[in-house]
């Protein structure tokens, strides 16, 4: 039998009587949330490629150590999906802002153990095994915060600037990793040859210090008033027990495919031009240095574009501008392969800054309300983790290693190929789907018109 849905709209009028203060502390709180739980997670892929193989695999052959410490950060993309479920479910029936303090708090821990970690020379393959569950958990805890983040920001805002709200937690990734990229690279300059030895493990120690101002401001959010609605118009405690997530897979199958595919798009130009891009311009003979730097550059345009593009679909719809961002990184794919490959660090830098600062910033600014509005408020945070971290571990978790197989199997030009089939089908994704801001707008415009009358 069909389970009712709960008589709660997207646009809960609710979120219409915060004043400014209260939005700006909820803005800062997802984006300074969303800061905190990348830094850490992208602090281990910094760590994975430069510190693990040495620190954690130092028995095995060079290359073999280096794979295996990849591996281990490939376990965090993994355990997005099931982050996104697990937080999804109780985000759905406790609240989004618990969600939100626990995954906080995981994160924490999971990074201050691995600072404090033996290293396997210490006490053998425990350690590597410790490192694995620890980055585990680390993925199941980003997995969970960006549905809540999103939703906090979304969920508490005007109806007409909700694209702009929900970038705030998407600007968190490109941010977080700049700063993790910032304190690794001042740790090893401060600590010289004592970095591989305990240098490494200041970066993640220091998550200590921004967990508790996290904590500090998330504690002082008030639960989103969309969800405060829905608890309130909850006919039995009995339907509240039943999983948002089998509502989601029986009732919104289409949506979740959409969504999912339309964020493949995103994700795959972070793999292509920030992972494997990276490898490919320092064997190219681009100084590794320089290379960090344009990465870094990147990510502020990534930041900048993303809320640039979250505002403009304030104003003419979601599907317009992922539909511009997905035509821009088809025409401008093959350019950027042909850059990054021409051995030079001005090259590199013209491919990363279009196609990450400025592709990839307008494909992530309204990425995070398309998805939440086209969920029902009752299933909005489990079935948006879903597609949105599915998309996270097919695209950024295994699209360098696909980029990698395709370039030895027929070279680059193939990896040009299968760059644009993923944003072609994002394209036709986003204009198959329904504009969820639309029904948001009409409502709006109702209630405009009934005051009128009154």
């Amino acid at each position: 039998m069909p389970i009712k849905k709960l008589p709660v709209t997207p646009d809960a009028p609710a979120s219409d009587t915060l004043n400014t203060k209260d939005l700006r502390r909820v803005l800062g709180s997802s984006l300074l949330g969303s800061i905190i739980e990348y830094y850490d997670f992208i602090l281990y892929a910094t760590a994975a490629a430069l510190i693990f193989d040495k620190v954690f695999f130092g028995n095995l052959a060079p290359g073999l150590a280096l794979f295996a410490s990849f591996g281990t950060l490939a376990v965090g993309y993994v355990a997005r999906p099931l982050g996104g479920i697990i937080f999804g479910h109780f985000g759905d029936l406790a609240g989004r802002k618990k969600m939100l303090v626990l995954s906080m708090m995981m994160m924490g821990f999971a990074t201050i153990a691995i600072g404090l970690l033996p290293t396997t020379a210490s006490i053998g393959v425990a350690a590597p095994v410790a490192l694995v569950l620890l980055r585990m958990v680390q993925g199941i805890s980003v997995g969970g915060e960006w549905g809540g983040a999103t939703l906090m920001a979304l969920e508490h805002a005007p109806a007409s600037k909700r694209g702009f709200a929900a970038a705030f937690a998407n600007a968190g990734g490109p941010a977080g990793g700049l700063l993790a990229t910032f304190v690794v690279s001042g740790v090893s300059a401060l600590t010289g040859d004592q970095f591989l030895v305990w240098g490494w493990r200041i970066p993640f120690l220091f998550s200590a210090v921004l967990i508790v101002v996290g904590m500090v401001i998330r504690l002082k959010v008030a639960e989103s008033p969309v969800f405060k609605e829905l608890d309130a118009k909850a006919e039995s405690m009995e339907k509240k027990r039943r999983s948002p997530i089998m509502r989601v897979l029986r009732n919104h199958p289409r949506i979740v495919i959409i969504t999912l595919v339309a964020s493949l798009g995103f994700y795959t130009c972070q793999g292509i031009l920030t992972s494997w891009g990276v490898s490919v311009a320092v064997a190219e003979g681009v100084d590794r240095s320089t290379v960090l730097n344009i990465k870094g550059l990147a990510a502020v345009v990534t930041i900048v574009v993303c809320f640039w593009a979250a505002r403009l679909s304030d104003r003419i719809g979601r599907r317009a501008v992922l539909t511009f961002g997905g035509v821009l990184g088809v025409l401008w794919a093959f350019p950027a392969l042909f850059l990054m490959h021409n051995g030079t660090a001005w090259g590199f830098m013209v491919a990363v800054l279009v196609g990450n600062g400025v592709v990839q910033g307008i494909l992530a600014g309204p990425i995070g309300a398309y998805i939440s509005e086209l969920f029902p408020a009752n299933v909005r945070y489990s079935g948006a983790s879903l597609s949105y971290q599915g998309a996270a571990t097919l695209g950024a978790g295994f699209t360098p290693m696909i980029a990698t197989a395709l370039t030895l199997a027929g070279g680059f030009v193939w990896v040009g190929v299968f760059w644009v089939a993923i944003l072609v089908l994002g394209i036709i994704a986003v204009r198959v789907g329904p504009e969820g801001a639309d029904s948001m707008q009409l409502k709006k415009h109702a209630r405009g018109k009934q005051l009128q009358t009154h």
